[in-house]
């Protein structure tokens, strides 16, 4: 009987229960499976969802930005990355590494309410698509980084 049937079915049982580390039928614990770093880059990814949807004036740009949080180029993540979020000053807007304790994400999913945040659901008049948030917490998860 060949090893690697069985090798593929503990990876497939691996992946499927989310379990952190797998050992083979060789008994070798093989890693778990990761996305790979920086998979998200901030300029190329996360700026520009910033740009075209939260950095206006009036909004998140300009001279005197809502919340005091500029979303324009250059000036998003000095604004958001470890910086206290001022509706709720016990959350960070953005919390490298946990994107469900960032308070930008609980905001972009209509979810500030749930930890004594204001407002409405960002950005006003619209909002965005799941696979741009999903996108944003991927980058959160990965740790935020300014790349």
């Amino acid at each position: 009987m060949s090893v690697l049937p069985a090798t593929v079915a503990c990876v497939a049982v691996c992946v499927a229960v989310g379990l952190t580390g797998c050992a083979d039928a060789g008994g070798v614990t093989q890693p778990p499976i990761q996305p790979p770093p920086d998979s998200v880059r901030f300029a190329a990814v996360v700026q520009p969802m910033f740009t075209q949807n939260c950095a206006f004036a009036n909004c998140h740009a300009g001279a005197t930005p809502q919340e005091g949080m500029n979303l324009s180029v250059g000036q998003a993540y000095g604004n958001t990355v470890n910086v206290a979020a001022s509706q709720v000053p016990g959350l960070l807007r953005v919390r490298p590494g946990n994107p469900d304790s960032s308070y930008i994400v609980l905001k972009l999913e209509g979810n500030a309410g749930t930890v004594g945040g204001v407002g409405t659901r960002m950005p006003l008049g619209g909002s965005l698509g799941q696979a741009q948030i999903d996108t944003l917490r991927l980058w959160i998860a990965e740790g935020a980084r300014n790349n």
